[in-house]
């Protein structure tokens, strides 16, 4: 009687069971079903056709934890900020005689402090190889520093006044490096060797010097308002651009060459170019970028391109990052949230990410929608 009773039980529950089942149930299950024993069982569902998946998480374009991140830890004024070549770390130079290292993806974690200078850095560089950054000082010195171990490898001293800016050249030797001083000279530096390995001599205090991507070249910009091109096989000057009204604050060359930027105290950012044989010699300015401004604190502001050259940027006064389209001219982003004056601006080598700092103390990185 006892076999008869579960019989007929186990008969009516696949009764019930066919009655509510139907052909969508079997090819798409539930998520959930509840087998005879009374276990759960969770089944696949797959998601459901032309759901955008991106809707709620908002659509990334970086590898950055969230899409603007605020970096905190220097204790003084944040004048210069670089990218090694492979977009891995990002360098941060400050008036409190520090480098400080941060990853550039993530939560952009600290990972070192580069310390041994006595004064406020100016500027900083990645060697070519990211192996190296070179920071220049308001102590009259360079300092060459191991970026895995943070260590001080060398120091290049030479110059008998505030070192304005350092470059390296996208193509030559990582050991070579080029840098502009108060002392109204730009030398020229080689880490394998002991001391500078050239000099090259101006009238007026030059605060912007610039690498050409091929190490021939030297570009210097300083009080006289003048960019003025050194040829280093000669160790001469070969050509002055000018146009810029007040001091030249910095100079970049653009990934292909051909052109470079300068920003200005004039409150204009200008590209000239720079190829060998222009149609006509005089007429090397090429295009100018308003908005950005400059103010009585006549900070060192820099400038520079994103990695396809269809972008350009620069510090500003007015608490606010300046992005202007290359070919038009147009400024495409007015990104504010600094307190303080943006020193510099630079773009992400490999992703569409931007990080500027600020005399505020702090650092932004954030991703351009």
């Amino acid at each position: 009687a006892e076999d008869a009773r579960r019989g007929i039980v186990n008969n009516l529950r696949e009764e019930k069971r066919r009655m509510n089942s139907t052909p969508d149930d079997q090819t798409q299950p539930s998520k959930r079903q509840r087998a005879d024993d009374g276990q759960a069982i969770t089944l696949y569902a797959p998601p459901e056709e032309n759901v955008d998946q991106n809707v709620d998480a908002g659509l990334r374009t970086s590898s950055l934890a969230d899409p603007t991140m605020k970096l905190s830890g220097h204790k003084g004024s944040v004048y210069c900020i670089a990218y090694d070549p492979q977009g891995d770390l990002l360098c941060s130079g400050s008036f409190d005689t520090t480098c400080l290292l941060w990853k550039a993806g993530g939560n952009c974690e600290n990972v070192a402090v580069l310390s041994g200078h006595k004064n406020a850095i100016l500027d900083c560089r990645f060697t070519n190889d990211s192996e190296k950054v070179i920071a220049a000082s308001a102590d009259n010195n360079l300092g060459v520093f191991d970026v895995a171990t943070g260590e001080r490898l060398k120091r290049f001293m030479g110059h008998s006044s505030i070192v304005n800016a350092v470059d390296v050249s996208s193509e030559a030797s990582p050991a070579l490096a080029v840098s502009a001083s108060d002392d109204c000279t730009v030398k020229l530096w080689d880490a394998r060797v002991r001391g500078e390995t050239g000099s090259l001599e101006d009238e007026y205090q030059i605060t912007a010097v610039a690498y050409s991507n091929d190490g021939n070249s030297v570009y210097s910009g300083g009080i006289d308002n003048v960019i003025t091109m050194w040829d280093l096989r000669k160790m001469s000057k070969s050509m002055g651009m000018k146009g810029h009204t007040d001091t030249i604050t910095s100079l970049s060359i653009n990934p292909k060459g051909t052109h470079i930027l300068s920003n200005s105290m004039d409150g204009t950012i200008r590209s000239w170019d720079i190829r060998p044989f222009i149609e006509d010699n005089k007429k090397r300015h090429h295009k100018t970028f308003v908005g950005g401004t400059h103010n009585s604190e006549k900070g060192l502001l820099n400038c520079s391109w994103n990695s396809d050259g269809t972008m350009v940027t620069g510090g500003s006064a007015d608490r606010v990052v300046h992005i202007w389209d290359e070919l038009s001219a147009e400024e495409l982003y007015v990104l504010p949230g600094h307190a303080g004056c943006v020193n510099s601006v630079v773009f992400h080598p490999k992703e569409n990410v931007v990080a500027s700092a600020s005399s505020d103390k702090s650092i932004y990185v954030g991703e351009l929608s």
